[in-house]
């Protein structure tokens, strides 16, 4: 078996956990809200302490993989964030949940843009949109998996158990990446010249190395020229607004369930899996379908196309989940509407990737901030409008109304432009 695909198979391993503890405080939000008396405000406050850091810290984890390698900062992440889900189950009050949850998201802030940075280092260009589709379809799985396993735990052992249990699986996933992983494919024990030729890393000599082949190869990240490119900026907006989508399902899907359609407990913890389940199928056909089209209409055309169509489809079904009635409407349309949405993000982090180039995990490091940023806004928005309306559909029209926003904004991104293309052209990247 080729080494890259070991890596591969430790990231989606790392990507079904991440989403495991990010999808454990809502899937546990009953038996957690009544317990320690929350009202739907500081809910949404709780839930989007965790996004709120994540977006904060995001930008300097994804750089400190770029600089330092990504062996030592994801098994930093995944010891830090696994600490704090664990001290979750201590928690007494509102102040004391919000926290946990901030510092979790403090920890686990750059933990996909430095998978994306490995892949960037691992994987030929072709391979990208497919490796992101594989790792993108597992942290669906672990979301699949959360309602499914964790419903049955918290209600055998209590939430809390839920969160040592977590935390635990964490930590033996961080020791693992340290003893297997390197951050150069060349200092993997037992991978081939063959498997390097098809990286891309045959050796050579520095004075073989044209000057873009240099930059593509240094530690120093070039912010000027990353802060400079404007089409990053277009995708870092147009994933601030796609986001609201996303995060409606991470945070508050479940609650919308059970007081917003009507759902029991026992019925979320069923139902709530299956649009994680079609967002992995999403994801992995996406990532195929991509790297395809890549090869037949190119980079600029197939990931404006796959991004835009998708968002643009899953704003208008999530639109009209607002206005359904009856399980098997809510089921249907959230389900589809979730499969739709996640099979435009392996293009999307491929499109980010193909502008940063070498800096990938700082490029995407911007976008996904950008994206925490706009699921918290999303998140502590849908909790004020809900407490203020008791209407627990009127935020999620406006939730489409981003995604609507989101669809144009992608169209116009042109990931061809990019940091190292600009530099062989030998004009400013603002251009």
């Amino acid at each position: 078996m080729r080494k890259r695909n070991t890596v591969l198979a430790l990231l989606c391993g790392v990507s079904v956990i991440t989403f495991l503890d990010r999808l454990a405080l809502p899937v546990a939000g009953s038996q957690i809200r009544s317990e320690l008396h929350l009202n739907p405000e500081q809910w949404g406050w709780v839930l989007s302490a965790y996004v709120l850091s994540n977006s904060v810290f995001e930008i300097p984890s994804g750089a400190l993989g770029d600089r330092h390698g990504r062996r030592r900062e994801l098994t930093r992440i995944t010891a830090w964030w696994s600490a704090f889900t664990a001290a979750t189950s201590w928690c007494r009050t509102f102040v004391q949940m919000a926290a946990a949850r901030f510092l979790f998201g403090m920890g686990a802030a750059g933990a996909y843009p430095n998978a994306a940075g490995v892949v960037g280092r691992w994987f030929p260009r072709n391979e990208h949109a497919r490796a992101q589709g594989f790792i993108w379809a597992t942290s669906r799985l672990g979301g699949a998996l959360a309602p499914l396993l964790l419903v049955p735990l918290a209600e055998a052992a209590g939430w809390r158990a839920i969160f040592w249990c977590l935390g635990a699986v964490g930590a033996v996933w961080s020791v693992t990446w340290w003893v297997v992983f390197r951050d150069a494919p060349e200092n993997m024990p037992g991978i081939t010249s063959e498997e390097l030729a098809e990286i891309g890393l045959a050796t050579v000599t520095a004075a073989e190395l044209n000057p873009v082949e240099i930059a593509e190869r240094t530690d120093v990240v070039p912010w000027r020229d990353l802060l400079l490119l404007k089409h990053l900026w277009l995708l870092i907006a147009a994933y601030f607004c796609y986001a609201w989508g996303s995060w409606f399902y991470f945070g508050w899907f479940t609650t919308w369930l059970v007081t917003g359609a009507n759902f029991s407990v026992a019925e979320m913890g069923v139902f709530a899996s299956l649009p994680f389940l079609m967002g992995m199928v999403g994801n992995l056909v996406g990532g195929v379908v991509s790297e395809r089209m890549v090869i037949r209409y190119g980079r600029r055309k197939t990931y404006r196309a796959v991004t835009a169509v998708c968002v643009g489809v899953a704003a208008a079904i999530l639109l009209a989940m607002s206005f359904a009635h009856g399980h098997g409407a809510v089921v249907v349309l959230a389900t589809a509407g979730f499969g739709i949405l996640d099979l435009m993000l392996p293009s999307a982090w491929a499109m980010c990737m193909s502008l940063g180039g070498r800096f990938g995990g700082t490029a995407t490091g911007m976008m996904n901030t950008a994206g925490n940023l706009g699921g918290w806004v999303c998140t502590v928005a849908f909790g004020y409008v809900v407490k203020a309306t008791g209407n627990y559909n009127l935020p999620l029209r406006a939730i489409a109304g981003m995604m609507v926003l989101a669809c144009v904004l992608f169209a116009c991104v042109d990931c061809t432009r990019g940091v190292l293309e600009n530099m062989q052209e030998g004009h400013p990247v603002c251009q």
